[in-house]
């Protein structure tokens, strides 16, 4: 099996992502910036990562999503501030899969990721902070071991189904 991973990673988490989910895949594997813009033809599995911006997925990466038109299979992760099983989180990858639309999506995970403090002072500021705001500080310290478990039967689950 041939895989290409794209992950978009502003403050790290994503990225920690896309390294756990290369070092999962088997056969031949390809780990690759969003902002590298790689081919995604030739591939049998694409994984696809991103940190969510307003409760979507992050510009360039939703820009990449939105532009894919290929038979290869798709595996969704991302990162956020809010909890796993917020309407947050979900929305936020529901959002992604429609965008992905008319790939075939396998599987997806989310997990909490560090929010940086100086944007989480900035958000807190706002005279409407954000809804995720009140999860963000049990984000502190993801994505962690127990999230790279999860991501790994996530991943599993998607592979087994090919």
């Amino acid at each position: 099996m041939k895989s290409l991973i794209i992950y978009s990673s502003k403050s790290g988490n994503t990225k920690t992502l896309a390294d756990a989910v290369e070092s999962l895949l088997p056969g031949e594997k390809i780990c690759k910036s969003v902002e590298e813009k790689p081919a995604v033809d030739g591939f049998d599995l694409l994984c696809i990562g991103f940190w969510f911006k307003a409760g979507k997925a992050e510009p360039k990466a939703a820009e990449l999503l939105e532009a894919l038109n290929t038979r290869a299979p798709l595996f969704l992760f991302a990162t956020h501030g809010a909890a796993v099983d917020s309407d947050h989180a979900r929305n936020g990858i529901k959002q992604a899969e429609e965008l992905a639309a008319p790939c075939r999506v396998i599987g997806t995970f989310n997990c909490q990721g560090e929010v940086n403090q100086e944007l989480l002072a900035k958000t807190a500021r706002m005279d409407q902070p954000p809804p995720w705001i009140k999860d963000a500080p049990k984000a502190v310290g993801h994505p962690d071991d127990r999230d790279i478990r999860g991501l790994a039967e996530s991943l599993q689950r998607a592979v087994n189904s090919l």
